[in-house]
């Protein structure tokens, strides 16, 4: 009798049982089999059909997961059969159909595989695609517009982490802060490249300021410093330095005239001309026009060299004839013709002396009428020479209420 005793598959012998055995080691060898079966594939405890086929089942072939490591793939809550496929490949491009999580200590996401040729994370939108990629053939990182690594460039990084931005920069948010620089001990810049010429705003760290100038190397002719409480204009060379108040119908400039060394405040642009204000290295001032005081005070002023501006009316002409104040302080006129009376106007405000000089050609040539507010000494006019010069003096302290008249002298 050839009998085997087995309990898996592995154990049962294949030229069991031999032609020469009897009908009940047959049977035997039936209940046997059942009992491989049955323990080999215990948990088969259903009734329904295993339908999967040979080649079906060689995929598990070599699999060494667990149980639980095999459930991380569980996603049967997904609903219909195409949507459990998390991962499908179709000509080489492996589709996901859910969301990715990469966790762990030190997660770690990987595109490439250091070959010559660009790498991509691509978004694909609806009306717009985006992309991150590795332009390989440049070595820069690009944020881009589209879908083709290199074209519509937004920002691009380069090996020596220098950034380009493409287009606009919007910062936005409650206080919005953009800061250049780690607080090292180097220099710092915003450069502005021109065609003609390019221009820097920078943090010159050696020297601690804060500088505008003209090229891209920092520390090179500046034309604006800031130093703590100071601001500089012009870096010591042999040029003019001027700030222009660009106005629509007039300029005006505030200035150093390098040629002259004088600091000007001007009309116009160009330096050394129509200048109002001159000021030397001895702290002397130029006027290149008048100071008009408004009415107000000039105090302690040492007056030197100076004169006064002549209202020069000429012939009377008879009739009335006004003295306005405002057109000079020392009055030349000649009466002729016909009897005239004077009138003055514009004097200084209450309680501000204001005073003229009347020189007064052929006065008693005509009759001469005084403004009634004028006191003479001993309530009476002068007589005034009819052929010749008299000079009278009038004062007044309450705004022309009341002028005090004098006659100072009466030139033959």
């Amino acid at each position: 009798m050839a009998k085997e005793t087995a309990t898996y598959i592995s154990q049962l012998v294949a030229t069991n049982p031999v032609a020469s055995d009897s009908v009940s080691v047959g049977d035997d060898h039936l209940r046997m089999l059942k009992t491989v079966l049955k323990t080999q594939f215990s948990g088969l405890t259903g009734t329904t059909a295993i339908a999967s086929s040979e080649a079906e089942l060689n995929i598990l072939d070599g699999v060494t997961a667990t149980a639980a490591e095999l459930n991380y793939l569980d996603i049967t809550t997904l609903g219909t059969s195409a949507d459990s496929k998390a991962l499908t490949q179709a000509s080489g491009v492996v589709t996901i159909a859910g969301d990715v999580v990469v966790s762990g200590t030190t997660p770690k996401v990987t595109i490439g595989d250091a070959g010559a040729e660009d790498t991509t994370l691509l978004f694909d939108g609806n009306a717009q695609d985006y992309y991150i990629a590795l332009d390989d053939s440049a070595d820069d990182l690009l944020i881009g517009l589209g879908s083709t690594v290199g074209t519509t460039p937004a920002i691009s990084i380069d090996e020596n982490l220098a950034v380009k931005t493409y287009g606009d920069v919007t910062m936005t948010g409650t206080t919005p802060t953009l800061t250049i620089g780690d607080a090292g001990a180097e220099d710092t810049a915003i450069v502005f490249d021109g065609n003609a010429k390019d221009f820097h705003i920078a943090l010159d760290d050696s020297a601690d300021k804060l500088v505008i100038g003209e090229g891209s190397t920092v520390g090179t002719n500046e034309i604006l410093t800031i130093t703590d409480d100071t601001v500089t204009i012009g870096d010591g060379a042999a040029v003019d330095t001027y700030l222009n108040f660009d106005g629509n119908a007039v300029d005006y400039r505030i200035g150093l005239d390098d040629g002259t060394d004088k600091l000007e405040i001007g009309a116009g642009t160009a330096h050394g001309t129509t200048a109002a204000i001159a000021i030397d290295s001895a702290a002397d001032m130029t006027l290149g026009g008048y100071i008009n005081f408004g009415d107000e005070q000039a105090i302690r002023p040492e007056i030197k060299d100076y004169s006064e501006t002549v209202n020069a009316i000429g012939g009377t002409g008879g009739g009335t004839q006004d003295i306005d104040l405002t057109a000079g302080n020392v009055v030349t006129a000649t009466v002729d013709t016909s009897t005239n009376t004077f009138t003055f106007s514009n004097p200084s405000a209450s309680g501000r002396s204001c005073s003229f000089t009347l020189i007064l050609t052929n006065g008693g040539s005509q009759t001469v009428n005084w403004p009634s507010s004028v006191d003479w000494k001993d309530g009476t006019a002068p007589t005034l020479t009819s052929s010749g010069v008299d000079i009278l003096n009038f004062m007044t302290v309450d705004a022309g209420t009341i002028w005090y008249g004098f006659h100072s002298v009466d030139m033959k």
